[in-house]
């Protein structure tokens, strides 16, 4: 089940086309990674999902419905630019946020309670956000994004800022709000949080998308079929077939080479090709990594 769709969307700034003919589909309990260069169409897609503007075309589902002012209270939005009020003291604050999303001051002050004790910030409550550093300002303005416990989170470059101790803090909290149910939208240029984050990604680059679907079947689709292998002795030829793409000597004595085999070739041949010749210490399959696939896919689009 979908929980958002956008369907041929379509956005026109002037001269300039943020967005043309975009659909996406975001299965409900997932984390969902936007991915694409500055100026591809991201921040253009996650405001009108935000109905902070409007398509000019095309429609976005929510939850089965057309997207209306009503869903906005099932919709939480971390943005890039953070914008917190910086003369308002932090309690206050997210008091006041709470209730534009619908909850009562009594149902607040609960959540509240527990996110301050979760976070480790009981002693921020009557501070100035303008005190804060900008890692402490994210971590109100993240705690202001999901304490109304929305269905959809949207994140736009969550960790940027953090410290590594307070990135994984973050992280565990996207995981467990995955994990009860909610779908989270996480829009980086990280490609390492895509590795260990996303189970889904779409990626857009100059108004267009170019690539969607589980990150597991699209790993798949840009295998190139290579392995690598570790070995001791000499490794003269390789059947006709397979092809030798680069070796190089480890600090170890031991030769890595990166082999290339044919799709319909089975693995098991090389591995024994291999080992009545030398002695093997390591074998495993070139996995593309998301970094890979990016620039590959970004590439192929702009030629």
């Amino acid at each position: 089940m979908n929980i958002l769709e956008t369907h041929h969307i379509v956005k026109q700034y002037a001269e300039h086309r943020a967005l043309d003919d975009v659909s996406l589909s975001v299965p409900q309990g997932c984390i969902f990674g936007l991915l694409g260069p500055n100026g591809a169409g991201k921040t253009s897609l996650i405001r009108i999902i935000n109905q902070i503007t409007a398509p000019d075309s095309g429609d976005v589902i929510l939850g089965g419905e057309r997207l209306n002012p009503r869903h906005i209270k099932r919709i939480g939005y971390l943005p890039e630019e953070r914008g917190l009020y910086k003369k308002m003291k932090v309690g206050e604050q997210l008091l006041y946020l709470a209730q534009l999303k619908g909850l009562t001051e009594k149902q607040a002050m609960e959540k509240l309670k527990i996110w301050f004790v979760k976070f480790d910030i009981k002693t921020w409550w009557t501070k100035n956000v303008e005190d804060l550093s900008k890692g402490m300002q994210q971590k109100v303005q993240f705690v202001a994004t999901v304490m109304h416990e929305p269905d959809l989170i949207i994140l736009d470059e969550p960790f940027s800022g953090f410290d590594p101790i307070n990135a994984n803090l973050i992280k565990d909290e996207i995981l467990e709000l995955r994990d009860k149910g909610k779908t989270i939208i996480f829009s980086t240029h990280r490609m390492e949080s895509v590795e260990e984050l996303c189970d889904n990604i779409a990626l857009i680059n100059r108004s267009h998308k170019v690539l969607d679907g589980p990150k597991r079947a699209i790993k798949e689709q840009f295998k190139t079929h290579t392995y690598h292998v570790e070995y001791q002795g000499e490794l003269d030829t390789l059947p006709t077939a397979f092809d030798v793409l680069s070796t190089q000597v480890t600090d170890d004595g031991f030769v890595r080479a990166d082999i290339q085999i044919p799709p319909d070739a089975a693995v098991n041949d090389l591995i024994r090709y291999l080992l009545d010749r030398v002695a093997v210490r390591a074998f495993g399959e070139n996995i593309p990594s998301m970094n890979d696939i990016f620039i590959q896919a970004v590439g192929e689009t702009n030629d």
